[in-house]
């Protein structure tokens, strides 16, 4: 009879739980929009109630929510909780703050969303999410593109298609260059009040006078740029040049000049001798005093000892510093910013004189598991068959001292023009998304023949376009992959697609025509069974008159560019023999296929290699006026899967 009692509770028990658990899909199932295709036991809907489940286990009992993304390869979640069922689901993703999170499926082409602030599944894009108030919507938008849904902006005007007036030959439509006079060193843009503040060198004499000073820009999406003037003059304070530094939010004011002042740290040389001086603002970063006490770090007596790049060191309470000492770069540790004491040397051999260093993290393959320190710099390549670029190591900071892997240094960029580097992330994301990809933007030029090239309304070359980088394992190496930002959409007018056809050494027939010379290509090559070929090219410029290539060696299993056909090759005996050396970048084929998606904008071509595997991006001058683009192949056949174009609008 005790035994019958007791099955008979456990049934009621039973009944009852699962009457409750029938009530709540209901409701479920009631307040989804009647606009979602989802029915409420789809495998999206699953996979979110699962993410529910795990926060609400992660937080009872770890006391704080956790991340998870599936194709990014974020576990943390499930290793708080229990493991998330992902049946029928292309990606998962949750992202979390304080006190809640937002959670993300994607199932075929729809996308659903759900949060902690309200147990209902809507559509991506429809506005009925609630989100927690510690996550802003910057990092949903953010959470959602990284899962395939893009923000609907609106289409450029017909007329950002149109060259300005007065626009030269060689003025790029898309890319950052001053009006007039000299631009080089980019350095790192910062955010205030939603707004990027970004800083680059400029030499309002050139050529008849030295010393390069601040130029001002704001951007609300980093590819729209407003123009705001100098903000820091070069000479002001008798130190000498005003060059290459970082700045920085001084959130808590450590330094002394208020909450939120901007402090801006860099180089100034007076006859031939390095300092480091600090600048500081308190309107946001559009004016800086010089401090009373400048130099706040003294030349110890070392010929090369420039270009400080500060971080926060939150783990370890303290701001960072990493300045390029010649063939070394310097670690320094400070508690406010002014005063800095030496921690350590990273020291490598072979590659030049370094500049412009960064220090910085990345989750390997998206895994906080495997969070990892990024050390690089400028430095010459030339030794290894490179020019000048940007050079990295990946490695441990343990507050003291860089531990490089053992791995040997990679190239951020295998092209000519890529140079003194900076990256940074947006403080509007969460942790765990500042920690999966963060922004880049470079110099584009080469030193070897910067002075040399044909723009004559401006001189310095430009920058490249920001890109988003991530830190990925590649063949069993750490490794940075770059990809556009997203943002650049927003240039992108209608697009034209060819499909599938054979390459020959004569073509591959008809290709849609570009309307100007700022524009998109998305290439995907094959070298098929019926294939003899080997090298496909594709060829810029119009008239039977290319003026750059860019191309893929199947056999080498490498992607090139060359312009040893181009304006400033052809027309400059004194130009360096670094300009017309061809440039390859190793990239093999992914499930036999090759993708190549070429940025061009009227003085250069930035290309991304399979996904961003690899990068080349060069300096590119057009020698004919009629634009256009011919694929074609070195001899024998291979297969043109697609290509596609998009003319691109202008960002100022």
């Amino acid at each position: 009879m005790k035994n019958l009692v007791h099955a008979l509770s456990a049934r009621r028990i039973w009944i009852v739980a699962a009457a409750a658990a029938a009530a709540l899909l209901v409701a479920v199932a009631l307040v989804q929009p009647a606009g979602s295709r989802q029915a409420p036991q789809s495998p999206a809907w699953q996979a979110l109630r699962g993410i529910a489940d795990a926060q609400g286990q992660a937080k009872e009992t770890r006391g704080h929510y956790g991340s998870f993304w599936l194709s990014g390869g974020d576990r943390t979640l499930e290793k708080l909780a229990h493991p998330i069922r992902t049946d029928g689901v292309a990606d998962l993703r949750s992202i979390e703050c304080g006190n809640g999170w937002v959670a993300a499926a994607r199932s075929g082409d729809d996308v659903e969303v759900m949060s902690s602030r309200a147990d209902r599944v809507v559509r991506a894009g429809t506005g009925d999410l609630v989100r927690p108030d510690c996550m802003t919507s910057e990092a949903v938008e953010s959470m959602l593109s990284d899962l395939g849904v893009r923000q609907q902006a609106p289409a450029p005007a017909v007329a950002a298609f149109d060259r300005p007036d007065g626009a030269s030959r060689f003025r790029p439509s898309y890319h950052i260059t001053p009006a007039k006079n000299w631009m080089n060193d980019p350095q790192r843009p910062i955010l205030i009040d939603g707004l990027w503040h970004y800083y680059y060198l400029y030499n309002a004499g050139y050529p008849k006078e030295n010393g390069t000073e601040w130029y001002h820009l704001t951007s609300t999406d980093l590819v729209h740029w407003k123009d705001e003037g100098v903000a820091i003059a070069k000479y002001k304070n008798g130190l000498g040049d005003v060059e290459t530094g970082s700045t920085v939010v001084d959130t808590d004011n450590s330094a002394g000049f208020g909450k939120g002042a901007v402090i801006a740290v860099m180089t100034q040389q007076d006859q031939g001798i390095q300092r480091q001086s600090l600048f500081y603002s308190t309107d946001n970063g559009y004016s800086f005093t010089a401090y009373a006490q400048n130099p706040v770090m003294d030349n110890p007596g070392q010929p090369n000892w420039r270009d400080p790049k500060i971080i926060r060191d939150e783990a370890h309470g303290q701001w960072v510093m990493a300045l390029a000492e010649g063939e070394k770069i310097g670690l320094y540790t400070s508690p406010d910013l002014k005063h800095w004491s030496y921690a350590s040397g990273f020291e490598r051999t072979g590659l030049g004189t370094l500049e412009c260093p960064e220090l910085f993290q990345l989750d390997l393959d998206g895994d906080p598991a495997k969070r990892t320190w990024v050390l690089a710099a400028s430095a010459n390549g030339s030794g290894e068959g490179f020019t000048t670029g940007v050079a990295y190591w990946t490695g441990e900071w343990d507050g003291t001292r860089f531990t490089a892997s053992g791995k040997p240094h990679q190239w951020l960029d295998a092209g000519s023009d890529f140079y003194a580097a900076v990256t940074w992330d947006d403080p509007r994301l969460t942790q765990s998304q500042r920690m999966s990809s963060r922004h880049a933007i470079g110099w584009m030029n080469n030193w070897a023949y910067a002075r040399l090239l044909p723009t004559e309304d401006w001189h310095g070359g430009a920058d490249s376009m920001v890109r988003d980088i991530r830190l990925e394992t590649i063949r069993g190496t750490p490794s940075l992959v770059s990809q556009p930002t997203a943002a650049m959409e927003s240039l992108g007018g209608p697009v034209a697609t060819v499909g599938e056809r054979r390459m020959t050494q004569e073509g591959a027939g008809e290709l849609p025509v570009p309307e100007g010379g700022a524009y998109r290509l998305d290439v995907t090559l094959e070298r098929t069974p019926g294939d003899d070929g080997s090298v496909a090219r594709i060829e810029l410029g119009g008239e039977g008159r290319p003026f750059a290539t860019v191309g893929y060696d199947f056999v080498k299993e490498s992607a090139f560019i060359s312009r040893d056909a181009d304006a400033a090759a052809t027309g400059n005996a004194e130009l360096s023999p670094d300009y017309r050396a061809m440039r390859h970048a190793a990239s093999p084929p992914r499930n036999g296929k090759v993708e190549l998606t070429i940025f061009v904008d009227y003085s250069s071509v930035e290309v991304f290699i399979n996904g961003g595997e690899k990068t080349l991006t060069s300096l590119v001058f057009p020698t004919a006026a009629t634009p256009g683009f011919h694929a074609a192949t070195t001899g024998g056949t291979l297969t043109l899967k697609s290509i596609s174009y998009r003319r691109l609008a202008s960002a100022h």
